[in-house]
């Protein structure tokens, strides 16, 4: 049976990790999900490992191969196209290696379903630092980040990087998806971002980030100072370029 709730996983070389994840995901008992894994043609194999799971469980587990990589931000942007094709009313971000709580999925989701969040935010600094293993340059860069941008926009957003979020349909119909141009770090601003200018109602769920212990980190230099220029232009596109963050028209069958 489709389940109401899809959770979409982008995925480079993650052979270790992904099917325990996706088994980890299946198996929880409060509220059933479906997966996506978006796959950017991982040489390790990652996408023939998500193949032979399909075969066991076709209406569970689905998956879209893109032809390279080709950043976070463009995969979950597939991915959240696919969802709404597919009808799922509520569409949520996570990685593949862990470092995002599985058993927390329930409660990002029941923010958006019956809590009144549009956008529910896995945080890890909402009630402190709540990371785990990683070094400490690392932990500052990303906490400090987060400061940055609550200063530059003004949203009060406590771990506005996340990546572990929960999005209302409604909010990624209204949102032009394919006007969003960050691919990293500044892809989590911007979406976060979109979705409070245009007044979204956005709620954060503490929880606790553990660094992968399988897999290599695809952070890099190069998408932390996107994130630094990319929450200026954010910024100055909120002043200047209000359409940008003008809602999208709903499907009729919303409307009515």
């Amino acid at each position: 049976m489709k389940s109401d709730s899809l959770v979409i996983i982008p995925t480079y070389n993650e052979k270790e990790n992904i099917r325990n994840i996706i088994t980890a995901v299946l198996e929880l008992n409060e509220h059933q999900f479906d997966v996506l894994i978006v796959d950017d043609n991982s040489p390790d194999g990652t996408a023939a490992i998500v193949d032979a799971m399909i075969e066991e469980r076709p209406e569970r587990i689905h998956i879209l191969k893109r032809a390279g990589k080709q950043g976070l931000g463009t995969a979950y942007i597939a991915g959240f196209k696919w969802a709404l094709d597919h009808g799922y009313e509520y569409i949520i971000e996570m990685d593949a290696d862990f470092s995002h709580p599985v058993n927390k999925l329930p409660e990002l989701q029941d923010s958006c379903a019956t809590k009144g969040a549009d956008v529910s935010v896995g945080s890890r600094y909402l009630t402190g630092v709540n990371v785990v293993n990683w070094p400490m340059g690392r932990m500052l860069m990303s906490y400090f980040a987060s400061a940055y941008v609550r200063l530059i926009t003004g949203m009060q957003v406590r771990d506005a990087t996340a990546g572990f979020v929960c999005y209302r349909r409604e909010v990624l119909q209204s949102i032009n998806l394919d006007a969003i141009e960050f691919k990293g770090y500044a892809f989590q601003i911007e979406m976060k971002f979109t979705a409070h200018r245009m007044g979204f109602i956005i709620k954060e769920v503490p929880i606790v980030f553990i660094n992968r212990v399988l897999g290599t980190s695809k952070m890099n230099s190069s998408i932390f100072f996107e994130a630094l220029w990319g929450v200026i232009k954010l910024r100055l596109d909120s002043m200047f370029n209000k359409k940008r963050f003008t809602r999208m028209p709903l499907p009729k069958q919303l409307t009515q």
